[in-house]
């Protein structure tokens, strides 16, 4: 029990420090529910959350349908591995292919594992062909993942030192250079991967010219193309997938973040190029594809399609492109302002960790990543009220930063 002397979050904290394997460096913050795009702490402080869990309660917290279908499911049947047949698997990937034009869909439980089918599944693809091409091309910013295969494509040092060797025969190509891109894939190459708007590496979109280098090297030397989207799919940029925005044709995505709404899903999404060289054996997950899973799913692609919230992305994407850039105006210390949809990103001249404790302080949540690089993914559903006042928020925090620094 909580006393006079010690508070909700002291006590949470307390109990985490000797419990809880210490890989988090967490804010000093409890939260305890939502209501839409806002969180209230143990306190009964309320926030307008522009991160929404990284990427993750796309239609906001307590979204109704997504409880009432949740809570239905789990009355029914949560659980039967995937030796059995269920009625909702071959629904959610019957949708993913109608969304994103990829036949076939192999479902996980988060971004990363999709990311590490698909590599599996382009190493498997030229075993079969008895051409065992082991290289693959990834971008330097990229973030794909913390699994040992996902690690060995995400380019940040920090992230990948004290786990090496990971997966030999990465090369790496700076971001939107095209000409490095066609010098780097050659017929060794089992695939090149990309995020088509990185997201750890500070909300950078690939350019159009980038993109089509990429679909020459691939054209020219038949590697595959993996497009990583567990951040920028599923309606988060406005688009279905941007990849189709670039014009790209990837024979493998990922997905994951957005898709369950806070229920861990994930998915790779296939080409029938690739899934006729899969065979019964080549990869499993025991929770993969479970009932609950797919029924969170479910609820979120029909939100997203038939209940307005792509539309809405888009409407509300406008509002943040122009309040931002107000503020870049407004903010001498901004020095880019990069995004689409309800992904964005501030870069700083300065560390952006400030910017993210005084939004705190001011009721809103935003995120630090690349050091000097604002993120913003709020709810997918947020209202363009809601949007408006949180980056009055936000423009009050970077004001506080900008003074103290």
């Amino acid at each position: 029990m909580t006393t006079s002397s010690t508070s909700a979050l002291e006590e949470v904290q307390a109990r985490e420090a000797r419990y809880v394997l210490q890989t988090y460096r967490r804010n000093p913050v409890t939260f305890v529910r939502g209501q839409g795009a806002r969180l209230y702490d143990t306190e009964g402080r309320e926030y307008l959350d522009l991160l929404s869990g990284i990427g993750v309660a796309s239609l906001g917290h307590a979204h109704p349908g997504l409880a009432r279908a949740i809570a239905d499911q789990a009355q029914q049947l949560l659980h039967t591995s995937n030796l059995f047949f269920h009625p909702l698997q071959g629904q959610v990937a019957e949708k993913l292919s109608a969304m994103s034009g990829l036949p076939r869909a192999f479902l996980c439980n988060s971004g990363a594992e999709a990311v590490e089918a698909c590599m599996k599944f382009a190493r498997r693809y030229w075993y079969t062909r008895q051409e065992p091409r082991a290289e693959f091309i990834a971008l330097e910013e990229s973030f794909h993942g913390r699994t040992l295969g996902a690690l060995s494509v995400t380019s940040d040092e920090h992230y990948r030192a004290p786990f090496e060797p990971l997966l030999p025969s990465v090369r790496w190509v700076p971001v939107n250079d095209p000409a490095a891109i066609k010098a780097a894939v050659s017929s060794k190459t089992a695939a090149i991967i990309a995020e088509p708007v990185q997201g750890e590496g500070g909300v950078r979109p690939l350019t159009p010219a980038f993109a089509a280098a990429i679909t020459e090297a691939c054209a020219a030397s038949g590697a595959l193309l993996i497009a990583d989207e567990v951040q920028s799919g599923l309606g988060r940029t406005g688009s279905l997938f941007y990849f189709t925005e670039l014009g790209l044709k990837p024979h493998l995505v990922s997905v994951g973040k957005a898709l369950g709404g806070g229920v861990p899903v994930g998915a790779a999404l296939i080409s029938d190029e690739v899934a006729t060289m899969i065979s019964y054996g080549d990869h499993g997950s025991t929770y993969g594809g479970n009932l609950l899973a797919c029924r969170a799913a479910l609820c979120f692609m029909n939100e997203l399609t038939e209940g307005g919230v792509l539309e809405n992305v888009r409407r509300v994407g406008r509002i943040f492109d122009e309040r931002l850039h107000a503020m870049q105006a407004r903010h001498a210390f901004i020095k880019d302002v990069r995004g689409v949809g309800l992904i964005w990103g501030l870069e700083l001249s300065r560390d952006a960790a400030p910017v993210v404790q005084a939004g705190l302080a001011k009721g809103v949540i935003v995120n630090r990543t690349a050091e000097t690089v604002v993120r913003l993914l709020p709810p997918l559903n947020i209202t363009g009220e809601e949007a408006s006042e949180a980056l009055g928020r936000l423009d009050a925090a970077l004001a506080a930063a900008g003074v103290a620094a």
